[in-house]
């Protein structure tokens, strides 16, 4: 049995955030969830919540016990990037890029 949670539009690099999902993956939900809690990364946050939103949706329909599930998949996907103006030197502008990123879990049961 899988289950899944999604987060959208959190407003933080992709590439950030990967680095975060790459610890957990494949890791027992108690484990990941202890990890990220400790984890110095401002997107370890994000990941924490969608995680253990996972974990209560397998817990409230499904029935399954947090303790036997892991973390079968993580992804993070590039949500709509919002462009903003600075201005330069010389009467220029320079663009900024404000990245967001749509996080996935999804856990599994080890019988599974």
């Amino acid at each position: 049995m899988e289950v899944r949670a999604v987060t959208k539009y959190v407003h933080m690099s992709p590439q950030k955030v990967r680095l975060v999902a790459d610890l957990v993956r494949g890791a027992s939900v108690t484990k990941a969830l202890d990890v990220l809690k400790f984890t110095p990364k401002a997107a370890a946050q994000a990941v924490r919540g969608t995680l253990a939103s996972a974990a209560a949706n397998a817990e409230e329909n499904y029935g399954l016990s947090p303790n036997e599930l892991y973390v079968a998949t993580i992804m993070v996907d590039e949500a709509p990037t919002q462009r903003r103006y600075r201005a330069g030197a010389r009467g220029r502008y320079k663009p900024v890029l404000k990245r967001s990123s749509h996080i996935t879990v999804v856990v599994a049961d080890r019988e599974a």
